[in-house]
């Protein structure tokens, strides 16, 4: 059985599987690897100066000459490299999809098609996609509430993507993103009137990712009740939600009445400290990700993970994962009624 839908005949990919673009934990190696096994490999680079930007993408192009996207995040309160210049880099380097969130997708959709690239834009409602797909983005993507990292959204995804699909109709492919980690979830998605499915979580736990072993290992061993949706770490993005893992952090939190920031347990306490060469320190509250280097407390600290977490028992490589998902999709979709044999 085929997987093509109309996500993959417009990124030219062979799967309709999309790895997120989990923030710092993405690396080249990542990225390839999803894209040389059919899906969609993705680069996060908001929080990456230009040369790295450029760095990066040039890498990531030598490993793999498939597809790949990179992510920008528009919310220009999480970094300080002007956003269309940071876009001029990514364009220059040859992204040939640029992804887009939190903030105001039509300053750029013009340019990125100017240089040849596919654009699309993270929407948590039907009314975004609708003004996403007026702005001329070529695909949108519905993140729920499930959804692992910062979320964009205060609807489940079973509940959204129904909405989009039928917002935007015939004239862009959906990519459904929020609590999916196995190819049940993906069929889920594609009779929901998605086009393909966004996963984060699922590839965090692979072997390519740039994390730290101490959150693989959260990520193994927890279940689906074991996430909280919060804006407690808003050290670096503030006033923004994001779904992490239970931790001591949240408990002792809560357990001081959930005081505002500025008067929570522990407020400038520093918990760890960065892989760079300086060892920056990483406060309580910070929404730094564990990367590899890190020392101190990583339990404490920001583990960014969605619902779908009970799902992801082991860290394989990521092209293993990718096959096993779209084996896993094809399955699902033979079983259901009114399937050919």
């Amino acid at each position: 059985m085929t997987l093509e839908t109309r996500l993959t005949d417009l990124l030219g990919i062979e799967y309709p599987i999309v790895q997120a673009p989990i923030g710092s934990a993405t690396t080249p190696e990542l990225a390839a690897a999803i894209s040389n096994a059919g899906g969609l490999g993705h680069l996060a680079v908001t929080w990456r100066d230009r040369e790295e930007t450029r760095r990066a993408i040039r890498e990531t192009r030598g490993l793999t000459d498939d597809p790949f996207a990179v992510n920008l995040v528009l919310d220009e309160a999480t970094t300080a490299i002007d956003t269309a210049d940071h876009l001029e880099a990514v364009l220059d380097a040859g992204a040939p999809i640029v992804t887009l969130s939190f903030g105001d997708t039509a300053p750029y959709v013009d340019r990125i098609h100017e240089a040849g690239a596919v654009v699309t834009r993270t929407v948590g409602s039907a009314e975004a996609a609708r003004d996403a797909v007026d702005a001329g983005v070529d695909a949108v993507v519905t993140q729920g509430l499930e959804a692992g990292g910062h979320v964009q959204s205060e609807v489940a995804t079973t509940a959204l993507v129904p909405r989009v699909a039928d917002a935007v109709g015939d004239e862009v492919p959906v990519v459904a993103a929020g609590g999916i980690a196995d190819g049940r979830g993906i069929a889920a998605a594609l009779a929901l009137g998605a086009d393909g499915a966004w996963l984060g979580t699922r590839f965090v736990a692979s072997e390519e990712a740039r994390v730290h072993d101490e959150y693989r290992r959260r990520l193994r061993e927890s279940d689906e009740t074991d996430t909280a949706y919060t804006t407690l770490f808003d050290k670096g993005w503030p006033g923004t939600p994001h779904r992490v893992l239970e931790n001591e952090t949240l408990e002792r939190w809560r357990e001081a009445g959930e005081p505002p920031a500025g008067e929570r347990p522990g407020e400038d306490e520093v918990v760890a400290r960065t892989d760079s060469g300086d060892g920056a320190p990483i406060e309580r509250y910070d929404e730094a990700l564990a990367t590899p280097g890190v020392e101190g407390d990583v339990e404490s600290m920001a583990l960014f993970a969605g619902q779908s977490v009970g799902l992801t028992n082991d860290v394989r490589p990521a092209g293993e994962i990718v096959a096993e998902l779209a084996a896993e999709t094809a399955d699902a979709i033979s079983e259901l009624p009114g399937s050919a044999d």
